[in-house]
């Protein structure tokens, strides 16, 4: 494999963690609801 070659690789790579950590970042940031129905009764958690 020539040295252009492994660069390209390496470029993949790098821009393949880059947009997975973007898109977990926004993944964990969206704001979202729970509902939960036990012995307490109903409860309602929102994180936005």
């Amino acid at each position: 494999m020539s040295r252009n070659g492994l660069y390209l690789v390496i470029a993949i790579l790098l821009a393949v963690v880059v947009i997975f950590g973007i898109y977990t970042y926004q993944q964990e940031t969206r704001p979202g609801v729970e509902i939960r129905v036990d012995e307490q009764g109903l409860s309602i958690d929102g994180n936005g």
